[in-house]
């Protein structure tokens, strides 16, 4: 925080793991920008999957996942010399920090950092999806004076406390479910009701020939517990 009289400076920290407990070793870390941006921009979404409806007319918008949040923002480096308390580093240096913080790959854990950033009510964690950088002012020899930096971050939640994982695994809603590679019936309906015999029921619902192979990529529908058996 700023102290008395001063200004918060928005502020990313990279981390080295995706539950943001380890600081990574990247330097400088964390990193606070000399200009903080005028604005940012939130966007959220979600995904819905069309199932056929009962007698095969119509089809129903059933809910599958969020797509998780992204944060936009630019910001602006400045090698003028004329803003106040600004760093002595190049603009070329400033952008050279901020490329290893969050888009470098980080040989400690082979990918780019996850990110923090941090300002006043702002509190976002995720990972870079795409920096772009417009150079808009040069000194007489071609040296940058000042740039913006556009970057895009994606929302990155780790699930481990289980909140997330409890919303989506109630037995009293219907859950469409997209097969990864590796995933059984009985993992799914086990992760889904909380037990796993409910897969004859769960098979025979999405008329499944052979529920002992199931097709990555495919969508199940899981019904509400009682639909299920119980």
């Amino acid at each position: 925080m700023a102290g008395k009289g001063g200004l918060d400076k928005l502020t990313i920290t990279g981390f080295a793991d995706p539950g943001f407990n380890s600081q990574a070793r990247t330097r400088p870390n964390p990193l606070k920008v000399m200009i903080n941006p005028n604005q940012y921009s939130q966007a959220m979404g979600v995904c819905y999957t069309r199932q056929q409806g009962a007698g095969g007319t119509g089809k129903k918008v059933v809910f599958n996942r969020d797509k998780g949040e992204a944060l936009e923002l630019a910001l602006v480096f400045d090698g003028t010399g004329t803003v106040p308390d600004a760093p002595t580093k190049s603009v070329d240096d400033q952008l050279a920090d901020l490329k290893r913080l969050i888009y470098e790959v980080n040989g400690d854990i082979h990918s780019p950092n996850y990110v923090q950033l941090a300002w006043g009510s702002l509190l976002f964690k995720g990972r870079l999806k795409t920096l772009g950088i417009d150079y808009t002012l040069f000194a007489p020899d071609g040296t940058a004076l000042r740039a913006k930096a556009k970057a895009v971050f994606l929302g990155y939640h780790d699930n481990t406390d289980g909140r997330a994982a409890q919303k989506l695994s109630s037995p009293d809603m219907t859950h469409v479910v997209t097969v990864l590679a590796g995933d059984t019936l009985p993992l799914l309906c086990h992760r889904i009701y909380g037990d796993s015999r409910y897969y004859l029921a769960v098979a025979e619902h999405n008329r499944l020939d052979d529920f002992r192979t199931l097709e990555p990529g495919r969508a199940l529908v899981f019904p509400p517990i009682a639909r299920a058996g119980r």
